[in-house]
């Protein structure tokens, strides 16, 4: 590996940064983001809140950490074996960090959540000396693998609930969503695979008149990064076994992905099903597309309406399991994303 691509994500991570535009935003994401999250125990009663904080065995919350990193460096895994499947070879160890440092500008980026694979892609390939069309295929494709367990617990979830009778108001809206993203996504995959060439051709529609304003971006060029891009995809795709071994790795990653709503609720000596936070989790996540840092506010406004509607718990003990479980699935990521970030900036 060159000496480029050694320094390569630390100058990518520094450049992007050291923009104070997009830091400005990022900021005024997080305040917009705090305020609606103190609206929303504000609106419970602060001091219940505290209450039922104080009475924590914060024991489990450390489990909770400890299966958030897990989940990570699983998905980190699933990642490299599509790598490989490119014939881009990466120690894991080296990837692991990358795989974080990526999570954390995506985390704390406004819209990351709801669609961040370029700028992953773009730090992957920085980091690790792949081109970027290969990097933007292994990161789409890792993804979509980690739409099937995210569906698949969703739906056992939601079958847990109808047996239940537990299924009204809100929560059914919410597993609308899902099962309107359980049918969008594949067929707006395989849309964009079955007729690249439309795709290809309003894509280049749109960067036509931006190209006659600068020299960066010209349209033969992204014609060549489609292209490649489509490539990349065929030659994962005819790798099916090494598919199916990385989403083995992407259906752990999601378990202890939402293993920490469980442990959130034993902190807080309130019980939660597990079968019913198979449900919960990706439910709260479709929370995760509003534009602030990681869905931040959105998420937890929602993870207490869910757990008022299909659990016992009241307002202030929900909004307590709320803020312990993205202590520990978005704020400790956050952290050892901040600190990888940190060191692929310092080995540059």
């Amino acid at each position: 590996m060159s000496s480029e691509t050694e320094t390569g994500g630390g100058i990518a991570l520094r450049d992007i940064f050291s923009n104070r535009r997009l830091v400005w935003k990022i900021l005024l994401g997080f305040v917009v983001a705090m305020v609606l999250v103190y609206l929303l125990a504000l609106t419970v009663g602060w001091n219940k809140v505290l209450q039922t904080l104080e009475n924590a065995d914060y024991n489990w919350l450390l489990v909770a950490c400890v299966s958030t990193f897990i989940g990570l460096a699983t998905w980190g895994k699933a990642w490299q074996v599509v790598l490989r499947v490119l014939g881009i070879e990466v120690p894991y160890r080296r990837l692991i960090v990358t795989y974080l440092a990526a999570t954390f500008a995506n985390y704390v980026t406004p819209l990351g959540q709801a669609g961040g694979e370029p700028f992953i892609a773009y730090v992957l390939s920085k980091d690790t000396g792949a081109n970027y069309e290969d990097s933007l295929a292994s990161v789409v494709t890792a993804d979509l693998l980690n739409l099937l367990p995210f569906f698949n617990f969703a739906a056992l979830g939601l079958g847990f609930l109808l047996l239940q009778a537990q299924l009204a108001g809100t929560a059914r809206t919410l597993s609308l969503g899902l099962g309107a993203l359980a049918v969008g996504v594949p067929v707006l995959a395989y849309a964009g695979w079955r007729w690249r060439e439309v795709v290809e051709d309003g894509v280049l529609a749109l960067v036509a008149p931006l190209s006659r304003h600068t020299q960066r971006v010209t349209v033969e060029g992204v014609r060549r990064r489609i292209d490649g891009f489509y490539r990349s995809l065929e030659t994962i795709a005819r790798e099916p076994r090494q598919l199916v071994y990385a989403l083995v790795f992407s259906y752990v990653g999601w378990v202890f992905f939402a293993l920490p709503l469980y442990f959130a609720g034993r902190t807080l000596g309130l019980p939660i099903s597990p079968l019913l936070v198979l449900f919960i989790v990706p439910a709260s996540t479709l929370a995760g597309l509003v534009p602030l840092p990681g869905g931040l506010g959105g998420v937890e406004v929602a993870l207490v309406v869910l757990l008022l509607a299909l659990t016992p718990i009241a307002g202030s003990g929900a909004t307590a399991i709320a803020l312990v479980y993205r202590l520990a699935s978005y704020w400790f990521a956050l952290g050892i994303g901040g600190f990888a970030t940190l060191y692929v900036v310092a080995r540059s």
